[in-house]
Order: C-alpha cells, then structure tokens, then sequence
C-alpha cells in the first residue's frame, strides 16, 4: 500500500449527547446516514483497492456506501476500534466528574487514567499498530481506506507518521465523516497530505479530493 485514508465515522446520538461511546456498538442516527451517503462518492475518487473497517456498526455503515460505489467487499478488524472506555461508556462528562472525580481530573488534565476498566492509550496505538501494519505491508498496491473513530483514527495517523504520544495527544479529532490522507514516499516514510478533508470538496483535474483542513490542527 502507498496511500492510506483514515476516516471518522458519522455522527451518531451520543456524539451529539456528548456521551462517551469507546466500545459500545452504537448506530449512525439520521444525519451520520446523510454524511456517510455525502462522503461515499467523494471516497470513492481515490479508488481505494482495500476497505478495512471497525467492526463496530457506525464504521461499517460509514465504509458501506463506499463500498457500493467501488465495489471493494469491506474487512472488518476489530481492532480498529474505538478505546474501550469500560465504566464512563454511556456517561456524559459530567456524570464522569461526578462518578469518577479523580480520573476526571487525570482526564481533564492530560495525565493517564488510572481505571483497570479504561483503555490505555498506549494499548490503544498498540492494537492500532498492529492492524495497520498488516495492511501497510500487504502485497497489493494502491490506495487502502481504513474507517474507525475519533481516537483511534488518531493513534493511526500518529503512528504511522512515527509521531511519539506527546504530538499524536495534540492532534485534534477528526469531524464526524472526514478523513486524513497519507501517502507513502520513495524514501518509504510517510507523509501526511491532508487532515479533516470531507465534503463539499472542489475538483481540479488530476488532483485528490480537497475540502477544509489540508493541514493538521
């Protein structure tokens, strides 16, 4: 693989509820369907020849109308998945400050939580690490397009990049139904061509699918 797009599921009610989802196989509501079917045909620009996804059904319904419109049969790799969250999946921030006020501080403040039920972030780009290289270093050649979550989407672009956690941290999070673009060099390092891209996107002939965010924020 040369080329790698990572893309956000859509939105879902617990994004608008603010309610922590990690693990928890929650659905798109009306408007992430609106977005997936929106980003489909703008995905399906970059030809992508692998559709890996979550096996969570937000990511899956985000990759299937991508699928439609290419053909490409969607994997699942439970791997991708969002951190597990364990006892804050379904809470708000403020039940979490609440119910767990000391790892809401933590939380609050950067510093690693220390709930056994709570994913880790190194756990995280671990698994991450993982699925994405198997798919990285497999024999087929061409653009593979991988749809996960906010949080792992960000431990797969910092972790490809070889970002160490301090950065791939300050990276902020993909909107609901975007994606980053990467592509690998000659040099075989990997190099970020855009962030947060989604629809509406302008065209120019011979160039990528573009929308706001070329550059990481």
């Amino acid at each position: 693989m040369n080329r790698l797009l990572v893309v956000r599921h859509g939105q879902t009610e617990w994004n608008i509820a603010g309610r922590i989802q990690g693990s928890t196989d929650i659905d798109l509501d009306e408007t992430g369907k609106a977005q997936a079917v929106e980003a489909g045909p703008e995905l399906a620009l970059y030809e992508p020849v692998r559709i890996i996804s979550s096996d969570l059904r937000r990511a899956v319904d985000t990759a299937r109308p991508v699928s439609e419109a290419t053909g490409v049969e969607i994997e699942l790799d439970k791997r991708l998945q969002e951190r597990a969250y364990g006892p804050w999946e379904g809470l708000t921030g403020a039940e979490i400050a609440e119910q767990f006020p000391d790892d809401h501080r933590r939380w609050r403040a950067g510093e690693p939580l220390q709930h056994p039920g709570i994913e880790t972030w190194a756990e995280l780009h671990r698994r991450t690490s993982e699925a994405v290289r198997d798919i990285v270093e497999s024999d087929v050649e061409g653009t593979a397009m991988i749809v996960c979550h906010g949080g792992s989407a960000r431990q797969i672009v910092g972790g490809i990049l070889e970002w160490d956690q301090a950065p791939t941290s300050s990276l902020s999070g993909l909107d609901n139904a975007h994606w980053a673009d990467l592509r690998r060099m000659r040099s075989g390092k990997w190099r970020m061509f855009g962030y947060n891209l989604g629809v509406p996107a302008p065209h120019t002939i011979g160039a990528s699918p573009l929308a706001k965010g070329q550059l990481a924020r």
